[in-house]
């Protein structure tokens, strides 16, 4: 028999002089202070850990009389004083965006399917919600405009535990929103039409800093029980569940912000699962100011940024076209969205591409590192097929990773020591790194020794009670405290078992491995841990095969897997290990972060020379495997060829240099490698520096085009529209003529050389069409690198009438050299002249 059940929801009571603890506690600012996090640790240090240092949980769980007694200790209530005081400061000082910037931006919408923010938030599952969550906290350290938005699961991610035989099994614990840092928006729900259907979600609010995040849920009565299970699961297999969440995040967040009164917004879509928002910004652009659609979607493009984080297809979302028609046409037409429009931006041969219809929505749109800029240019050159691959319109901004987040206390007291305070603020200035050569290298090797000896007295804790829930017998229980060896060279590996991420590849000569690890005088062991997706069996394999390598006697003490990797793991193996492992096949890792994280540390990266370690390897802050070289199909060939370098590097360049002690048993060029890391990489790979470049190349110039868009009543906009219509039906009559050159048979450095182009203009003038010098060094493919451009002058005409235009190129200096002259469609409302993909090369 059913009855009714008469809800309440118990909140934390805490004595009058601690009440700045729930506060803080509902504000993930603690989670990266330091002194807030200690706070929260003496509060109850066993029930801290076993709270998942969640201290809001904590704060509910925490017996009254705990309670009373620390409202009577006055060394507690000093402390807290001292860090509530610096939250509070931290949420009122000056910001590098209030002195460089004023209020000169809009406000900035970041959407994401996932925010990796603490391990006490399980909402995410890998590098692209970790790469979220530090975005946001860095745009709240340096003071930008930003709103986050995103989805609130009930359960989230899976954690993994493996069965006896290795193989990964997946267990789902709900999420108890009353015990996380998350408060419910009160009478904010909104409608999203997913459909024939009404689909309603609430909305939570986290606060990340200064930094808002709004998730939507669909888990609630007013939903029936098909449609609250939408936001029941990260990452759902099923293609008509995943359909519905990437609705509700792009339509239903724009309904959000909407509601909150934000808009109109700039919006940065990491990633494509929140594409939908362009439909709904249409909506609400010809709602509210008249607009007809051709106007509205020029609107919407010139307001949004897009991220694109993987060249591997299954990254790059794809829905049949039924299902486009099913959940999205009813809305797209009531709406008076021409629909054959909205799905031909998205169409390719395979179906509905997110990543294509976030593309031809947005105004810029990037990859994560340089390399991944260029390989993105080449994967989606289609789509503006007359354009150079050099040109396509996507560029890049290199990842980078919240150093706050990810730093030891251990560095953190030697950077403040020797660094001065000034590296927090201003953690890009490369200049403040070089003191790093100040530390003595045996404080520098003292701290990583702590760090090594808590991370191995962590996983030998973690492994005992892995081995303790699979009943294994007690002999091999007794073991997990003998694994590991603080003084041995330890690797670590962690992150998601994706195959093209190679986690096999140090395990492919299992008899060289094991005479590398067992080494009598230089011994080496390994630290392994990560997830492969529930639905991935080749990941689910590669580990399985792991697990039974690491059961070989001879193996059993130097090679460790730890279940269940989540965020507060990773700390412990980027701040512990000597050597952070990176084995992806090239070019399929956009960029990676977790080598930065360890980098900051003091850990060196081995890695293929792929994503952000393409750009960040000098030769003398890490090691790198291969040249950068990538193999056509063959893997096998590849995997060969690289464990075996793999396997070199570790036996005649690591082991040496690591083994290698001076008198005070400090191994000099090792921590000498350890410093080159730390001054080279933690300057430029941070996501203050990130989102600082976010800002210059991406929301400063779109927030002020939105600006003389929308002036006098969409004057820009409207002449744009108008224009645009013009010059797409007429570009094919405009021409080069011809190109003339004073190029003489030989040039020397200092040497001008100009260059005029007669163009056929047809009914365009100047005002309509630049003309560009495009000119730079050669190739041995005759193709132009790192390019430069010159806006050329217009001079007079010919006798034809053609206009003739010139520009001058001095040599600076020696070697081969080529240009060409490309016309482009100019106005003063375009903001990027590549985006239509109209171009003349001549």
């Amino acid at each position: 028999m059913n009855s009714k059940i008469h809800k309440f929801t118990v909140l934390p009571k805490l004595p009058e002089n601690l009440k700045p603890l729930l506060e803080i506690a509902y504000n993930l600012w603690w989670s990266w202070n330091p002194e807030a996090v200690d706070l929260f640790r003496l509060t109850d240090q066993n029930l801290w850990d076993k709270v998942k240092h969640n201290p809001v949980k904590m704060l509910g769980t925490v017996g009254i009389d705990k309670l009373k007694e620390l409202s009577k200790d006055e060394a507690f209530i000093s402390h807290m004083i001292n860090v509530y005081n610096k939250f509070l400061m931290y949420k009122e000082y000056s910001t590098w965006y209030s002195k460089n910037l004023g209020n000169e931006l809009a406000n900035i919408a970041y959407f994401s399917m996932e925010f990796g923010l603490h391990d006490s938030l399980p909402i995410y599952s890998g590098g692209l919600g970790v790469l979220s969550g530090c975005h946001i906290k860095s745009a709240s350290d340096i003071g930008i405009p930003l709103i986050g938005v995103g989805l609130l699961y009930s359960y989230g991610n899976f954690n993994q535990y493996l069965s006896n035989d290795g193989w990964q099994m997946e267990k789902y614990k709900e999420n108890d929103f009353t015990n996380l840092p998350v408060k419910l928006v009160n009478g904010l729900v909104v409608d999203i039409p997913i459909g024939d259907e009404t689909v309603f979600a609430r909305v939570w609010k986290i606060e990340v800093g200064r930094i808002p995040i709004y998730f939507l849920d669909t888990n609630f009565d007013k939903n029936s029980l098909e449609n609250r299970k939408i936001t029941n699961y990260l990452y759902v297999g099923d293609r008509e569940s995943r359909i519905k969440q990437e609705i509700l995040l792009g339509i239903g967040g724009m309904r959000v912000l909407e509601a909150l009164k934000l808009c109109p917004v700039i919006c940065h879509m990491n990633e494509g699962h929140s594409a939908f928002l362009a439909i709904e910004k249409y909506r609400i652009v010809m709602d509210k100011f008249g607009l007809n659609f051709k106007e509205a979607f020029e609107l919407v493009r010139n307001s949004n940024i897009f991220t694109t984080h993987t060249p591997v297809p299954a990254g790059n979302e794809i829905f049949d076209e039924s299902l486009i028609d099913k959940y999205l046409k009813p809305y797209i037409e009531k709406i008076n969205v021409p629909y054959d429009f909205v799905k031909k931006s998205g169409l390719v041969e395979q179906g509905f591409n997110m990543t294509v219809f976030a593309l031809k929505n947005s105004i810029f749109a990037n990859g994560v590192s340089k390399l991944h800029g260029k390989i993105s240019r080449k994967m989606w050159q289609f789509l503006w097929n007359k354009l150079p691959e050099s040109d396509v319109p996507i560029t890049h901004v290199t990842n980078g990773v919240h150093i706050y987040s990810w730093l030891s206390d251990e560095f953190t007291i030697i950077f403040n020591r020797y660094l001065v305070p000034k590296w927090q603020e201003e953690p890009s200035d490369k200049s403040l790194w070089q003191r790093i050569d100040n530390i003595p290298d045996a404080e520098i090797w003292r701290s990583h020794l702590r760090l090594k000896e808590r991370l191995i007295g962590f996983v030998r804790q973690r492994l005992e009670k892995q081995l303790l829930s699979r009943k294994r017998p007690n002999s091999e229980i007794r073991t997990a405290s003998e694994v590991l060896e603080p003084d041995t060279l330890t690797i670590g590996f962690a992150r998601r078992f994706a195959e093209y991420k190679r986690a096999f590849l140090i395990f492919k000569d299992i008899e060289r491995l094991t005479s590398i690890l067992n080494d009598k005088n230089r011994p080496v062991q390994i630290i392994i841990a990560g997830k492969a997706h529930q639905s991935d069996r080749v990941g689910k394999e590669i580990i399985k095969n792991i697990i039974s390598t690491v059961r070989k006697p001879e193996l059993r003490r130097k090679i460790v897997f730890i279940e269940d990797y989540d965020l507060n793991v990773a700390k412990y193996l980027v701040q512990g290990v000597d050597v952070w492992l990176n084995t992806p096949r090239r070019p399929l890792e956009a960029s990676g972060t977790s080598g930065m994280k360890a980098a900051i540390n003091g850990v060196l990266n081995l890695s293929i020379l792929d994503g952000w370690w393409d750009e960040a390897f000098n030769g003398e802050n890490g090691w790198a495997i291969g040249s950068g070289e990538e193999y056509e199909e063959n893997h096998d060939v590849q995997d060969a060829i690289e464990s075996m370098m793999l396997y070199d590097i570790i036996e005649n360049e690591i082991v040496p240099l690591f083994y290698s002690t001076g008198l005070d048993n400090v191994p000099h060029k090792w921590v000498k490698r350890m410093k080159n890391s730390v001054k080279t990489i933690t300057p430029f790979f941070n996501t203050n520096r990130m989102v600082q470049e976010y800002t210059s190349k991406f929301y400063t110039p779109v927030s002020k085009n939105l600006k003389k868009l929308t002036n006098n009543n969409f004057k820009v906009l409207k002449n744009l529209v108008a224009w645009k219509d013009r010059v797409i039906s007429s570009w094919e009559n405009v021409h080069i003529k011809s190109v003339v050159t004073t190029k003489k048979s030989e040039i020397y450095v200092g040497d001008d050389i100009e260059i005029k182009a007669h163009i056929v203009m047809s009914d365009f003038t100047e005002q309509d069409i630049a003309v560009v010098l495009y000119y730079g060094k050669l190739d041995s493919e005759e193709r132009i690198i790192e390019g430069k451009t010159e806006l050329m002058t217009p001079v007079g005409k010919d006798d034809s009438g053609c206009m003739i235009f010139s520009a001058v190129i001095t040599n600076e200096n020696s070697g081969s050299f080529g240009f060409n002259v490309r016309l482009l469609p100019k106005h003063e409302g375009v903001l990027n002249e590549f985006i239509e993909g109209l171009i003349r090369i001549g």
